[in-house]
């Protein structure tokens, strides 16, 4: 699996690399830090003085970052893989995203805040703009990673359930986790008219569905894995996060709902929601 590990110089980045050692080695690991020098103009400033200001300011963050990214190689564990660190000059989004593309990266692991000014109110706006857009998996670590020893699998469909087993059959993790497979049945009312019994007929059958599903996903996962299967009825996304303070996973692994047309986003509503309301690291699978 080839990764790549962005960072740029918050204790959050720090929690991403000492997630690393949780995983797999990899076949090749990318250490990318962006630098992202703000472009300030002052009218009344003549423009030789402007470029000497912005000059000094790049310098100054490159050496910042070649600093961020020599403690961050000090902070990998052992028999992680092929290394090699890059720093880039760029917005940090977009130089992850094309980076991404470039290295043919399999899975993208960033911390979920950002130093930048303008910050979203659970995630970081780069952090965010990545997980919406890479075209790869992404581990969005949103607190330390101290342990990997249960993962919640939240799967909607045969899809979902399709991309999850491909990527767990690559061992991704150092050490086989507990994998407690999670499928919801939304609680929405059907829109045809009948009776309490036939609701409660049709309610039973999709839980049943819904049971077996889980129960397929969990027994293909056996020979791997420790598993458990179960089911929740209601809203998908509060009912994965209620599912995550009861069982208390060290990562929460899901699907995203690809939205195509003009906003081109990667990420589902669901998703997003889990994203922004885990307490505890995300793997967004593709």
């Amino acid at each position: 699996m080839r990764i790549l590990l962005a960072i740029d110089g918050s204790e959050h980045s720090r929690d991403a690399s000492r997630a690393l050692q949780h995983l797999a080695p990899a076949e090749q690991l990318v250490v990318l830090h962006t630098v992202d020098v703000p472009s300030q103009f002052y009218p009344m400033m003549m423009p030789e003085v402007a470029l000497e200001l912005h000059q000094q300011a790049e310098q100054q963050m490159r050496e910042q970052g070649e600093h961020f990214l020599h403690t961050v190689m000090s902070l990998l564990p052992p028999k992680i893989g092929h290394v090699s660190k890059r720093l880039e000059l760029g917005s940090s989004a977009e130089t992850i995203l094309s980076i991404a593309e470039e290295e043919r990266i399999d899975l993208i692991v960033l911390g979920a805040r950002g130093l930048g000014q303008v910050r979203e109110l659970v995630i970081g706006s780069v952090s965010h703009r990545v997980v919406m857009h890479a075209r790869c998996s992404v581990l969005l670590v949103k607190a330390p990673m101290r342990h990997l020893q249960r993962i919640l699998l939240a799967v909607s469909g045969p899809d979902d359930a399709e991309v999850a087993s491909r990527f767990l059959s690559l061992k991704p993790f150092r050490e086989a986790p507990e994998i407690r497979v999670l499928s919801v049945l939304p609680a929405d009312q059907p829109s045809w008219p009948m009776g309490i019994a036939d609701a409660e007929s049709l309610k039973e059958k999709a839980l049943h569905a819904a049971r077996s599903f889980a129960e397929d996903v969990a027994t293909k996962l056996a020979g791997q894995y420790r598993t458990q299967s179960a089911v929740a009825f209601g809203a998908p996304a509060a009912a994965i996060l209620q599912e995550a303070l009861a069982i208390r996973p060290d990562l929460i692994v899901t699907g995203s709902r690809a939205r195509r047309g003009v906003t081109r986003f990667l990420l589902g509503s669901v998703s997003h929601a889990v994203l922004h309301g885990a307490d505890c690291p995300v793997l967004i699978l593709r």
